[in-house]
């Protein structure tokens, strides 16, 4: 059975360097032992040596640990801070540069990989123009996405070009969880990254970035717009019928237009991915809730281990057709790979 890995993420050697001369957040500082990655003065993720070694191994390293654990295909995309957090000039200069070097890994290695490009929404017109590059120009099959941009969501219409170039082109949209804003920070960062970062933070930002996703109308707009999920929906099908309840009960009030309810947004417009939650219960109910075509395999390689992701899927109690279906089925149909 094709295995394909939707999320795995990759450094450049020139985007770390960049990332060690700014001044300004975010930047990484490196000592004998450790590298850590400041958001703010004192909100900091740290990172192993090896751990970045293998962010930046884009060839036969890389090829061998898939190989050994049967993964055909890895979905690449660059990993945390990307770009969105610099200003719009740097972050698209730095865009391009990482995607030149995606679209040479894609080169070499065509029937291994699939890359998602890099954007700077907070220059729309210029985002939109890469993504144009790299789909029509690099062979890029997709877009990842770091939630906010400099705390700002991308439900404002200023951000909805780049959505509109994503559906006319016929590629999906990755959006990747990021330390929450500024607005909701205060509440995550007296306990650092151990709150801010994977354990809640991530989820509670990009769960909060979905629904304001949905609510603003961008899928009444954009009906065909795919966007994909890690870490099984951020919690959101468990949430599922809470999500309409604004929409259920005729007595709240404030509530935004919409044709349907958020909930059947998220069963038409969302893929989401096991990136991360390698845990029965959550796979149920995102299965239950979201339909089996809605969820797909991934790692959130290197940071998780893949062996431990695999016994998950081969122990989820899923027929085997099921299976398929999310190991790669469903990637086959987002990224037109059996064209």
């Amino acid at each position: 059975m094709r295995i394909v890995d939707m999320e795995a993420h990759f450094y450049t050697h020139d985007y770390i360097e960049h990332l060690r001369i700014r001044k300004r957040f975010p930047h990484q500082r490196l000592d004998e032992k450790t590298i850590k990655l400041y958001h703010n003065k004192t909100l900091f993720s740290p990172r192993g040596l090896k751990l970045e070694e293998t962010l930046l191994d884009l060839g036969e390293g890389r090829i061998k640990h898939m190989d050994d654990h049967g993964i055909d295909i890895q979905v690449l995309s660059l990993t945390n801070p990307s770009v969105q957090l610099f200003p719009s000039g740097e972050g698209t200069i730095w865009a391009r540069r990482t995607n030149d070097v995606l679209a040479e890994v894609l080169k070499k290695y065509p029937s291994r990989f699939v890359g998602l490009a890099s954007v700077a929404p907070q220059d729309p017109d210029e985002a939109v123009k890469e993504i144009e590059r790299a789909v029509t120009r690099l062979g890029i099959k997709g877009v990842c996405l770091y939630s906010h941009s400099k705390n700002e969501y991308l439900d404002n219409k200023k951000y909805w070009p780049i959505f509109e170039a994503c559906v006319k082109l016929g590629v999906p949209i990755y959006i990747h969880p990021s330390i929450p804003s500024t607005k909701m920070l205060p509440a995550y960062e007296d306990y650092g990254y151990s709150l801010a970062g994977p354990v809640l933070g991530f989820a509670a930002d990009l769960a909060v970035h979905t629904m304001r996703l949905i609510y603003c109308g961008l899928f009444d707009k954009y009906p065909k717009l795919q966007i994909i999920l890690g870490h099984l929906g951020e919690g959101l099908p468990y949430w599922l019928p809470r999500l309409d309840f604004a929409f259920v009960k005729p007595w709240v009030g404030n509530k935004p237009s919409l044709q349907r309810k958020p909930s059947d947004y998220l069963k038409t417009n969302f893929i989401v991915t096991t990136s991360g939650i390698f845990f029965q219960p959550a796979l149920l109910c995102a299965s239950l809730a979201l339909g089996i075509d809605r969820i797909t395999f991934a790692i959130d390689y290197p940071y998780e281990d893949t062996e431990e992701a695999l016994r998950f899927m081969r122990e989820a109690p899923l027929a085997d057709s099921d299976k398929e279906k999310i190991y790669h089925t469903t990637a086959d149909r987002l990224f037109h790979l059996s064209e």
